[in-house]
């Protein structure tokens, strides 16, 4: 499913609503603890709607991890989002990627696939096809050797970013609950699956010219904090 704009509007009156109407059970909560209710699937898309805004408004979905896990306290202060190498699955670069990288058959394409983690939490893992001819030698050597994140280690090129697809992999919501109304009633926790959100996006220098084509999948992790509370009436 994609998001769209018309959805989160409906999916904020439709959170306003709940927290007039006091549906959220005053209980305490651990992490992950999403209860299984009307209001909380509504919170639940509302916080994945505002992930999505988050990482399609920024250049680099490191950064924007950044500032996600500090303001949801993913981990401990001062954490940063670290590249858990993904060894023994390469994936060389395809007809599309390089076709979407602009580069001919026999120009190198680098591959690297990671986990994107904050403390001990692994919020998304990335696929990403880079042109290593486009960076500088010590970019390079960095990403080779180290567990910094691509988008840290290429923070001096200023780039920008063209997102090509946002989809929303599960949805809190049932099909059709705008227009047939919430069923949820239970108490019971929200059961997640591993992955949230997918993106696919290209990397540009200031002049246009793409180096990095990634698939970046945004895991349960992202919503592994205490569910907000909707006080009662």
């Amino acid at each position: 499913m994609s998001l769209c704009p018309a959805k989160c509007i409906r999916i904020a009156a439709l959170a306003a609503a709940a927290i007039v109407l006091g549906t959220q059970i005053a209980v305490a909560q651990e992490p992950s603890q999403w209860l299984n209710t009307p209001a909380s699937r509504v919170e639940a898309l509302a916080v994945l709607q505002t992930l999505n805004a988050n990482l399609l408004s920024n250049a680099s979905a490191t950064f924007a991890l950044d500032r996600w896990c500090a303001a949801h306290k993913l981990a401990p202060e001062g954490s940063k989002i670290v590249a858990q190498r993904v060894g023994g699955q390469g994936k060389p670069a395809d007809e599309h990627i390089r076709k979407l990288l602009t580069v001919g058959p026999g120009e190198l394409i680098a591959y690297r696939r990671v986990r994107l983690v904050c403390g001990d939490r692994v919020l998304s893992e990335a696929d990403n096809w880079y042109v290593p001819a486009k960076l500088t030698a010590e970019m390079n050597q960095a990403l080779n050797t180290s567990d910094i994140a691509f988008g840290r280690a290429v923070q001096a090129l200023n780039f920008t970013r063209t997102n090509l697809s946002a989809k929303l992999l599960w949805s809190p919501l049932s099909e059709g609950w705008d227009m047939d109304g919430l069923i949820a009633h239970e108490t019971s926790s929200l059961s997640l699956p591993p992955f949230l959100l997918e993106h696919h996006a290209v990397l540009k220098l200031r002049d246009g010219t793409p180096f990095s084509a990634l698939v970046e999948s945004y895991t349960d992790k992202v919503l592994d904090f205490p569910i907000p509370r909707l006080p009662s009436q």
